[in-house]
């Protein structure tokens, strides 16, 4: 019998992972206590996992059956179970299984990461270790034990949230049993039989009709093969009178190709005639058409036309540029007139709005006169000086005007200040004796509000003395006294009989005798199983021994043909079988993480090398640009100064024209400012000289006769200045413009500068730096693609030794497997043979402890209905001793309540009329304090009102006042503004302005006219030079035309010569006409012979196409096949008959055996352990489904008398779990 003696418990559920917790399993019993979360039922469901490998229910797939990684404070959670156990054979193995849970970033990763079984080699004693996959080890674990998977799981190690199986609904009660009687397999093995007969009997037939078909398909697929040997033979004839005559046609072909080339030639000359020919009458139409034109024909060389024409060019271009500059300056001109003209035209406008402004600016000033005057004399202000007032004056008046205003607004404050302060002091009285009234009379309402809760507590405890009494009314205490006393007699005497019969010790002797049978007979019937079992694992040792010597020949095959290569791999070394594997996997992980990083490199070497070609690439660009930029920016300057200076002028050159420019600007800027001040001191002069009647310069007398003199001098200078200045002007204007445009392109000239002697530089040595980087990375590269060769080569011939060296491991591993079968089979045999009893003795030893054991079953049913008997009487007179005691307790509280309710009502009765006294002494002294205070805001009333009529009417004649001065300050703000503006002197200037812009117009018309006539002297010479150019062009163009008519002439000419040589063209096309008849009664007779090889061709792909369908593709195969499978399939089906039969006759007698078995176990259980009267044993009823089939239904039956019924659904709670147990 197999028995569990030890397990480890480490990181499930609450265990700790980091503490190792061992419990050790007594026998014959171990009781597992503790409170609620100590881990009782942990320690079931680690014993089911680590014998079946099935994760308790509602484990969440491993993730809540493993410790929390979040409650530990780690990211990873390790645990383990480790249980060691005696088989059935009683040898002592040890179970592990590791678990692991992580924690991602969204969610917990559960993983079953080791599954070892150790146990002890009793030939040698070493300890042997053997690691399984978790399938392996979840069939591995049941078969030591003895003990099959589905009884552990639902038996044995059952969980409790699912222990309530045997009550539930058929369909999940059938599938334990069938689970726990490994019975679906079988019935499913018949099933597949029975199919697989039917399926065979009707492929027979199907078999028998293809063969039939097959034998057709044969017989004419052998036709076929006839006519095809024929039609070739016929082919090959026809063949080679083809070839003959494709020769015949080729030679005619290439006459009539050369005929072709040669007509060819010929019509192309001819096309070349007429092309010409046709040129050359266009040219001589056009030739005459052009003399026709002429207006005179000139007899000099082209040489000389043709510098005629240059000459005439160059004089008809500098006329068009000095018409361009005089109509250039015409327009401007005439533009500066018609500014002078819109001056004029707004300085009228503006000098009408001044004058108007100037009226209004003495209307205002004396409005404002006359309401100062009117202010003082109505307010009493003082004296005033005589009108008009000057600025300042007013001002002043002003100002004396507002410190009135001030002096009023000062007034009202005050006033407005007293009023408040009296009004506040009245208000502050009537709000005091207002308060004391509030105050009173809310002490007065407290108290009729408390009194009228002390008359509500008054009634209430009345009512509750009331209840109490009423409760009490009938209760006799003596007779409750008695009756006390008499039930705790009885009590201690039925105590002291149950304590004397010593149940508890008679039954636990009896269940002791009873286990240590029970013992004893799962010892027998261990011992009769493995009597019958014997001869099974005998057979199985013969099968064992033949198939590890077999894995051990081929193992040995493997190794003698790869062990040079493997000590090659290994330099020379040779490791043992077990670690051969590891070896060989160690050195292709070397090799590999070499490769991948050799590999890495090369890939990063290769992407540097790229990233420098790239950077390569990228400055050449850059240079290539910087080149175009630089000769782009030199040309633009040298075009600019090109067209600013009118000759060729290079880029170095720039700053020399620029430093020119300015100085030739500032030269006459100079002068021009020197004959503005000339011009600006006629007029002063002239104005002094009236006015004075003096020389402006030495301040010398005028006579009359000398002052008209020289003013008309001034006059006269004045004019001719004003001539000068507008030549000035020009010439300044120019000067300035040609260093505006020069200095506009200084920002060029600059970028043109930093792009050829620092950009370009820098440039061309970074390139060739990255160059030589790239040459050096070039190098790298290669070096690391030489090595990665080297370790690729070798990284292959260890990966072509992965997969025999896999399999001689694996081969390896099934010997060792297979050699630990061996020995324990042999261990196990052995250890049967010694003292081995018959099984007929082991027989009746087991039916002799099986009537011993029904005995005390008996005994001990009896015993305890006496003890429940006693016990019950027992309990049902406690329960009445204690009601007893109950009524007595509540009666006596129920005195004391009356008492306390009595004492609480004296003690509220006097409370009451103590608040209707304080109540009265309120109510008198609240009647005065009313009175008071209503007199208090009458006359804080009246005194409001009062006040307030007075400091209205003070506050009337303030804004009427306030208003006046506000009107005065708007005509003294405005008179300001006038003045802060200066509209006067500004009328003064637009007045001479005026004048000035008049006199400028006149000019301006008068130097239009001037140009005008210039202009149209320009237009008329440009025309006749214009005229002399035409003739000249149109001789030089007839004579040009001539020439091409004549070498037209001559081409022409030649190509005739050359048709007459090469023959005529109608013979040409006769000899053709004859090479197509020939080669057409060639292609006759070869399509011809074509037509009847394609027939014969059609013929045999056709029938290879017959031959090609899938009816004809390998039929001598397919039908002897064919013949064979009918045969065999034949033979099958009479076997599977005759398997099926034995199956099911083996099926229905372990059925019928296992099922008496475990009725009687459960009799005999319910019978021990069910102390009720109402159902004598359950069992479980099995009924066949279907009548082809051995598949069975159960339920789970209670027998009550001679009546048999379901207890699902009818059993109480207490019997369900016995019957669950």
């Amino acid at each position: 019998m197999s028995t569990v003696d030890k397990m480890l418990i480490k990181g499930i559920r609450s265990f700790d992972p980091e503490n190792k917790n061992v419990i050790t399993f007594f026998r014959p019993l171990t009781l597992i206590v503790g409170p609620n979360g100590a881990g009782k039922t942990t320690i079931i469901e680690c014993l089911k996992v680590a014998c079946t490998g099935e994760l308790p229910p509602n484990a969440r797939s491993g993730h809540s059956f493993i410790h929390d990684p979040k409650v530990a404070g780690e990211t990873e959670t390790k645990a383990q179970i480790k249980l060691r156990f005696k088989t059935a054979a009683g040898k002592d193995v040890v179970c592990i299984r590791s678990f692991q849970l992580t924690q991602k970033a969204t969610k917990m990763e559960y993983k079953a990461i080791e599954s070892v079984l150790q146990t002890i080699n009793p030939h040698t004693g070493e300890k042997v270790c053997l690691s399984y996959r978790c399938a392996d080890m979840d069939r591995e674990i049941p078969a030591l034990m003895g003990v099959s998977k589905a009884i552990l799981e639902n038996v044995i190690f059952v969980h409790q949230d699912e222990a309530n199986w045997p009550l539930q609904d058929p369909s999940t009660l059938k599938k334990k049993f069938d689970d726990i009687f490994s019975a679906t397999r079988y019935t499913k093995a018949l099933e597949v039989i029975k199919k697989l007969h039917k399926d065979q009997a009707q492929e027979i037939k199907t078999y028998k009709l293809k063969l039939e078909n097959l034998q057709t398909l044969k017989d004419a697929a052998y036709k076929l093969r006839e006519s095809i040997v024929q039609d070739q033979e016929k082919t090959e004839t026809l063949k080679n009178q083809m070839q003959e005559l494709e020769r015949e046609i080729k030679n005619v072909d290439g006459k009539i190709h050369h005929t072709e080339s040669t007509l060819k030639d010929l019509r192309k000359l001819q096309d070349q005639i007429a092309t010409k020919s046709g040129e050359r009458s266009t040219l001589l139409l056009e030739q005459q058409k052009r003399y026709r034109d002429l207006a005179e024909e000139n007899e000099d060389t082209d040489e000389e036309l043709t510098e005629w024409k240059n000459k005439f060019d160059e004089r008809i271009a500098i006329l068009e540029s000095k018409t361009i500059k005089l109509e250039r300056e015409l327009k401007d001109t005439e533009d500066k007139r018609n500014f002078n003209d819109e001056m004029i035209k707004e300085n009228i406008k503006e000098i009408a709005k001044l004058q108007t402004a100037a009226e209004a600016h003495m209307s205002l000033k004396n409005e404002r006169d006359f309401t100062i005057q009117q202010l003082f004399e109505k307010h009493n202000l003082g004296s005033l000086p005589n009108r008009p007032f000057s600025d300042d004056a007013a001002l002043n008046l002003i100002n004396r005007i507002k410190l009135r205003s001030m002096d009023l607004d000062k007034d009202l404050e005050d006033k407005k200040k007293s009023n408040e302060a009296e009004i506040k002091a009245a208000f502050d009285q009537y709000m005091h004796a207002n308060d004391r009234c509030k105050e009173i009379d809310a002490k007065r309402k407290a108290k009729a509000e408390i009194k009228t809760g002390t008359l509500k507590l008054i009634e209430e405890k009345e009512k509750e003395r009331d209840a109490f009494e009423l409760q009490i009314f009938n209760v006799n205490l003596e007779s409750i006294d008695k009756r006390d006393k008499q039930m705790q007699i009885d009590l201690e005497r039925k105590t002291n009989q149950l304590a004397e019969r010593n149940f508890d010790s008679n039954i636990n002797q009896k269940q002791s005798e009873i286990y240590t049978l029970e013992q004893k007979i799962r010892a027998l019937s261990h011992e009769r199983d493995s009597i019958l079992a014997d001869s099974r694992d005998r057979v199985e040792l013969s099968l064992k021994k033949a198939e590890l010597e077999n894995h051990k020949k081929k193992h040995k095959k493997i190794m003698d043909e790869y062990k040079d290569k493997i000590r090659g791999v290994l330099k020379g070394r040779l490791p043992p079988d077990k670690d051969l594997r590891k070896e060989i996997t160690k050195a292709q992980s070397l090799l590999q993480k070499e490769y991948n990083e050799l590999n890495s490199k090369a890939h990063e070497t290769e992407m540097e090398v790229k990233k420098m070609e790239v950077k390569i690439q990228e400055v050449n660009s850059n240079l290539s640009k910087l080149h175009k930029d630089m000769e782009s920016r030199r040309r633009f300057i040298e075009s600019k100064l090109q067209s600013l200076d009118q000759q060729s002028v290079s880029i170095e050159s720039y700053l020399e024209v620029l430093d020119i420019n300015k100085e030739k600007r500032d030269v006459q800027k100079s002068k021009y400012n020197i004959a503005d001040g000339m011009r600006q001191m006629f007029d002063p002069f002239e104005r002094v000289a009236r006015a004075h009647h003096i020389c402006p310069c030495c301040e010398r007398p005028f006579s009359a006769e000398e002052e008209d003199e020289f003013v008309k001098k001034q006059r006269v200078k004045a004019a001719s200045s004003a001539e000068h200045m507008k030549v000035l002007a020009m010439e300044s204007s120019n000067a300035d413009f040609q260093f505006q445009q020069l200095d506009k392109i200084r920002m060029v000239y600059e970028e043109y500068d930093k792009i050829s002697k620092e950009t370009i530089p820098l440039a061309e040595r970074n390139l060739k730096e990255l160059n030589e980087e790239l040459d050096q990375q070039n190098q790298a590269h290669d070096d690391v693609l030489g090595v990665l060769a080297q370790i690729k080569a070798d990284k292959d011939l260890v990966d072509a030794l992965i997969q025999p060296v896999e399999t001689a491991d694996r081969l390896f591993q099934e010997i060792q497997a297979l050699q630990k079968q061996v020995d324990d089979l042999e261990y196990k045999l052995d250890f049967r043979g010694q003292g081995v009893k018959s099984l007929e003795e082991v027989q009746l030893e087991l039916n002799t402890m099986q009537t011993t054991k029904d005995t005390l079953h008996q005994d001990i049913k009896n015993l305890n209905e006496e003890w429940r008997n006693m016990d019950q009487d027992l309990s049902n007179l406690q329960v009445r001793w204690h009601s007893l005691r109950e009524e007595k307790a509540t009666t006596a509280n129920t005195l004391g309540n009356i008492k306390r309710a009595e004492e609480e009502l004296d003690r509220l009765a006097e409370e009451k009329s103590r608040i209707e006294l304080d109540e009265k002494h309120l109510a008198e002294a609240i009647g005065p304090l009313k009175k008071e205070t209503e007199k208090l805001y009458s006359d804080y009333s009246d005194l409001k009102l009062k006040l307030d009529r007075e400091y209205d009417k003070q506050d009337k004649v303030r804004r009427a006042y306030q208003q006046e001065v506000d009107t005065l300050n708007s005509m003294a703000s405005k008179i300001k503004e006038y003045n802060d503006l200066k509209r006067g002197e500004r009328l003064k200037e637009l007045q001479e302005k005026q004048i000035l812009s008049e006199s400028q117009v006149q000019n301006c018309e008068t130097r239009m006219l001037e140009l005008s006539a210039e202009l149209t002297k320009s237009k008329d010479l440009k025309r006749d030079q214009d005229q002399l150019r035409r003739n000249i062009v149109d001789n030089l163009e007839y004579r040009n035309v001539k020439a091409q008519a004549d070498e037209l002439t001559l081409e022409i000419e030649s190509l005739e010569d050359r048709i007459l040589k090469m023959g005529g063209v109608s013979m040409i096309e006769t000899e053709l006409v004859r090479l197509s008849k020939e080669r057409e009664r060639l292609l006759t007779e070869l399509n011809r012979y074509q037509g009847t090889l394609s027939v014969y061709k059609d013929n045999i792909s056709k029938n290879k196409v017959d031959l090609k369908q899938a009816q004809y593709k390998d039929i001598d195969k397919r039908y002897f096949d064919q013949l064979i499978q009918l045969k065999t399939t034949e033979m099958a089906n009479k076997d599977l008959d005759r398997y099926y039969n034995a199956l099911d006759k083996a099926l229905m007698r372990f059925h019928t055996m296992k099922m008496e078995e475990i009725n009687k176990i459960i009799r005999e259980l319910w019978q021990q352990t069910y102390r009720g009267q109402d159902i004598d044993y359950i069992s479980i009823h099995s009924d066949s489904e279907g009548a082809g089939t051995r598949s069975y239904s159960y339920k789970v039956l209670m027998q009550t008398g001679d009546a048999e019924l379901e207890m699902r659904g009818r059993c109480s709670a207490g019997q369900k779990v016995n019957d669950i147990l």
